[in-house]
């Protein structure tokens, strides 16, 4: 899966009825929903603003609404588009100003489905990957050969502290654990020892 890094915008008219739809970053359903109340001021002389969005490491957390248009023509259509993406951790709007010509149910499932699919078009997206959460502590003698090391390795540091020696806590990608283990057996003879605290799909 793969997961959306910033908004992206698709619009389009049909029949003299304008479509904006937006794809934006969210992390949980509560979000997302926020995410629509504020698509809802924002566009206040829309007719209608449309949801759709998937978050979760799989997808597997949906929703949907039509607000207002016909059952299953715009909601149900954008959140197959959504799923069909492989796109996780978004919420997909549409705005629909209507243009004095009525486009039927169809119209409206295919007006939906195409906008959708023009905020995702080229939507700017991350693979995500399963991500080593770890401890570790050296002396200060191999501070820089680490930190080096740590660098090419894709380590991202959450905390780092001074005392008696340097303890690290961060992540890292859960392929490049081995090399790291590796390189801080090799440096040490020995001493050093990771504390895996999880891994997790990020």
């Amino acid at each position: 899966m793969k997961v959306l890094t910033a908004p992206t915008v698709g619009e389009m008219v049909v029949k003299k009825s304008r479509f904006i739809a937006e794809a934006i970053p969210v992390d949980s359903p509560e979000k997302a929903r926020e995410v629509w109340r504020s698509q809802k001021l924002k566009y206040d002389n829309g007719g209608h603003i449309v949801f759709a969005f998937a978050v979760g490491s799989s997808g597997g957390v949906q929703g949907c609404s039509d607000d207002g248009e016909p059952s299953g023509t715009a909601g149900r259509p954008m959140l197959e588009v959504v799923k069909n993406s492989g796109i996780t951790n978004l919420i997909v709007t549409a705005a629909r100003w209507y243009g004095g010509i009525k486009l039927g149910t169809g119209g409206l499932v295919r007006a939906y489905t195409e906008c959708a699919q023009m905020a995702l078009e080229n939507a700017p997206v991350r693979e995500l990957q399963y991500m080593s959460h770890i401890d570790f502590a050296l002396p200060y003698n191999f501070l820089e050969v680490t930190r080096k090391r740590l660098n090419e390795l894709a380590f991202e540091s959450f905390d780092e502290s001074f005392a008696g020696e340097v303890n690290f806590s961060g992540r890292l990608p859960e392929a490049n654990l081995p090399e790291l283990e590796k390189f801080l057996q090799d440096l040490s003879k020995g001493s050093i020892q990771i504390k895996l605290i999880d891994n997790a799909l990020e």
